[in-house]
C-alpha cells in the first residue's frame, strides 16, 4: 500500500478538523473510502465540493493509481467559485 499525505485546504480543513493527514491506499477511490471510514458521513459535502489535485493535477477518476509518497490536496472553491 502507498503511503499518501492529504492536505485540506479552508473550509475542507474546518470540517475535518486537520489540515493534513496521512493514509494507506492504492487508488484515489481506495483513499475516498479510507477517508469517509475516518471521518464518517460529515466528510460527504466535503467529497461534493472539492477539487482533488493528485501532484498538483486536477484528478477525478478514482482508479487512479497513487503513488507511494504522493500528496493529495483538497481545495475547496474559493471566492465564491
Amino acid at each position: 500500500m502507498s503511503v499518501v499525505t492529504v492536505r485540506y485546504f479552508a473550509a475542507a480543513a474546518e470540517a475535518v478538523g486537520t489540515s493534513e493527514e496521512t493514509y494507506h491506499a492504492e487508488s484515489l477511490g481506495g483513499l475516498r473510502e479510507s477517508m469517509a471510514q475516518r471521518h464518517g458521513p460529515a466528510i460527504e459535502p466535503v467529497f461534493a465540493r472539492c477539487a482533488w489535485l493528485v501532484a498538483g493535477e486536477r484528478a477525478d477518476d478514482p482508479t487512479l493509481t497513487l503513488a507511494d509518497g504522493a500528496s493529495v490536496d483538497l481545495l475547496p472553491p474559493f471566492a465564491g467559485g
